[in-house]
């Protein structure tokens, strides 16, 4: 044991280092944030920029509605089963009666709403879905908008409303990453909004099966996340002949530039796997009318995204004219008011399906809001008899997208063209986002000596930029002695593995031996409480990304920093991380094959346990991955887990089942002791 004066002389280093190192860490961090902001700028500056002749647009139109399906969860559609539709009771009403409506749209998932229809109709009526916002209520959302229902029976229309996933009278989760850290969602590649348009789909099932509509004329509206049902399902289903979505349109650089992921459900977005942005949802829908209302004092969908949503579809709706498509299909109309469904934003919808569905141009009253709801919860409530016992609303999101099922390989052959079909799926949908040119690294010198480190290595501390303006820190331990076999293990840190900047306990049997880089990727150094979290990753996958591929690309840039920056000669690369960090390690060895090996320590057995990465369970599972690495060497500290079995008989059929093993600990897995 050292002496207690002895002791006492490190202690201002200790307590130093981490006051210098947090305020870097800091502005590092703050350098991210603005990086991930103009990244989102940058993609809405580009959406729709070359919109070419109408020839063109048709051209490409299938494929960017297959690229929005699939960003939904909807690609591949699920099956239309049997919507099973009950009318559980009928209220009847002067000018119109209610019916009220239960269906599946697929087993087990069960959609509420109630049908008004006219009394007095004397033909085929046009139809209206209404999609409800976010208004809680145990029996039902469409409670608080029957009035909008209301009128459109009065003034012959059928009109289906519909109750939202989560609050419907069998409610299922919206705010799965907003609120409860359900990061999987974004690695089974599964938004609610998915779920919300295939129920408004269904209901378009639904209406066509009844005799009253005639479905050529059906238009569909709402409000919020209703509005954004309305985009999307207009989008991707050309039977809605008519939208009109309020207050729910938005460019990912407006909201990443007023920094919204906290003020908006999980329904309002889709996935950006294809680094899109809202103005094709817009696009797609053309050249069927579409009506945006908007509030200039919506903290939530800003005036500067719904106005460039606006300009950037409408230009695809220019190249229908001449078509004998009006070129009025289009039209936009805010106020000065807040995220609200205003008399004049009813007024305007009501006005557009009248044109649209009715080639009614004449104008509509402002009527004023109701004082009281006509119609109690209760009346208008589907299930009163109780929930269904074989309803799936409540865990919906763990299987309404499938995923990738694992296989049991025999031959090496069969692998090998697996393999390489996972290797482009993997870069076309969980990794797209990855830069396709380098940057300069901009590589700076820290101010950290090392410390006592040094006694064990050369050390050296540096900055380096992995993508424009986002520095990440490394310090590098190399021994004095060091040659061209001179192995290197590259340790990559993950937030919260250890408390002060010098962390070296486990490394000290390794310096000398091996040259050591310790890693620091984005947003591993910085403290971040579980809200500011989520914004940024929530924010992240708005640009295609999760926190996890980000780290990834670190990684990666990080090998190439070392050996073609620092010229580091290195016989081997090993790279190690514990936990998350260590899959993430595993993938950026998938994808350089200067990567020789990897070690592991408690790596999650699934990425539905972590760490996140976008879309990642559609094309495979962690084992996979960890075969996929095969025959190079990949290391457990501790037993290898019954989990990585399918890997280990997939380095059985390299012949190399020696190259998947476990060591005690990390010394002994990078044999120290030949070195």
């Amino acid at each position: 044991m050292k002496p207690i004066s002895s002791t006492l002389a490190w202690f201002p280093l200790l307590v130093a280092l981490p006051a210098f190192g947090q305020e870097n860490a800091a502005r590092r961090h703050e350098q991210f944030i603005e990086h991930l902001k103009k990244t989102a700028a940058q993609i809405s500056s580009r959406c729709l920029l070359e919109t070419g002749t109408l020839e063109e647009w048709k051209e490409k139109r299938s494929s960017l509605r297959g690229r929005l399906l699939y960003m939904l969860g909807l690609d591949p559609l699920p099956e239309r089963t049997p919507l099973r539709a009950e009318i559980k009771g009928i209220l009847d009403r002067p000018e119109f009666r209610v019916e009220k409506i239960v269906f599946q749209s697929r087993p087990g998932l069960y959609v509420t709403g109630n049908f008004y229809l006219p009394k007095k109709a004397q033909s085929l009526l046009p139809a209206v879905i209404y999609v409800c916002g976010h208004s809680p209520h145990p029996l039902g959302a469409k409670f608080a908008y029957q009035d909008r229902a209301a009128w459109f029976a009065k003034h012959d229309y059928a009109c289906l409303i519909l109750d939202t996933l989560e609050f419907g009278e069998v409610p299922g989760l919206h705010h799965g990453i907003h609120d409860l850290n359900l990061w999987n969602w974004l690695s089974r590649g599964y938004t609610p909004a998915g779920v919300e348009v295939w129920n408004a789909m269904r209901a378009v099932d639904y209406l066509e099966s009844r005799a009253e509509v005639d479905v050529s004329r059906i238009g569909m509206t709402g409000i919020s996340g209703g509005g954004a049902t309305t985009w999307f399902t207009a989008a991707v289903d050309e039977r809605i002949a008519a939208a009109a979505p309020v207050c729910s349109t938005y460019v990912f650089g407006s909201q990443a530039s007023h920094w919204r992921a906290s003020g908006q459900c999980d329904c309002i977005y889709f996935h950006n796997a294809f680094i899109e942005d809202f103005p094709i949802v817009g696009a797609l829908i053309a050249p069927r009318p579409l009506l945006i209302c908007s509030g200039r004092k919506d903290a939530d969908f800003p005036p500067d995204g719904y106005h460039e949503v606006f300009s950037r579809a409408k230009k695809v709706y220019d190249l229908y004219a001449g078509t004998g498509r009006e070129p009025e299909a289009i039209r936009e109309v805010d106020d000065d008011v807040g995220h609200s469904d205003i008399p004049l934003f009813r007024k305007e919808a009501r006005q557009w399906m009248n044109r649209w569905l009715k080639g009614d141009q004449a104008p509509v009253e402002i009527e004023p809001l109701p004082t009281e709801p006509a119609e109690s919860a209760e009346a208008l409530s589907c299930l009163s008899g109780g929930l269904p016992a074989d309803a799936a609303n409540y865990q919906i999101h763990d299987f309404f997208i499938p995923e990738a099922r694992a296989r049991t390989w025999t031959a090496i052959g069969d692998w090998e063209v697996r393999r390489r079909e996972l290797l482009k799926d993997l870069r076309e949908k969980v990794f797209r986002w990855f830069p396709g040119e380098k940057i300069p690294f901009e590589t700076r010198v820290g101010r950290d000596d090392g410390g006592w480190a040094a006694r064990y290595a050369d050390f050296k501390e540096a900055f380096f930029d992995t993508e424009p303006g986002v520095p990440v820190r490394a310090r590098i331990l190399k021994p004095r002695k060091a040659s061209k076999e001179t192995p290197l293990l590259l340790y990559v840190k993950q937030d919260g593995d250890s408390i002060y900047p010098l962390d070296l306990d486990e490394l000290l049997p390794v310096l000398g031996r091996y040259t050591v880089v310790v890693l620091n990727p984005r947003l591993t150094e910085h403290p971040l409480s579980a809200f500011e979290y989520a914004e940024i990753e929530r924010t992240a996958s708005w640009v295609g990304r999760t926190v996890a591929s980000m780290q990834v690309w670190d990684i990666l840039r990080s090998v190439e920093w070392l050996i073609v920056e620092e010229k580091i000669p290195a016989a081997s690369i090993t790279i190690h991380g514990k936990g998350g960090m260590g899959i993430l390690a595993l993938y950026a060895g998938l994808l350089d094959p200067r990567i020789g090996g990897v070690v592991l320590k408690d790596p999650p057995a699934s990425h539905s346990e972590g760490p996140a990465l976008l879309n990642v369970l559609r094309v495979t599972d962690i084992p996979e991955v960890a075969g996929a690495f095969a025959p190079r060497k990949l290391v457990f500290v501790g037993k290898v887990p019954a989990s990585f079995e399918p890997a280990a008989g997939i380095y059985a059929l390299h012949g190399r089942k020696d190259r998947l093993t476990s060591a005690d600990s990390l010394p002994e897995a990078l044999e120290i002791w030949k070195y």
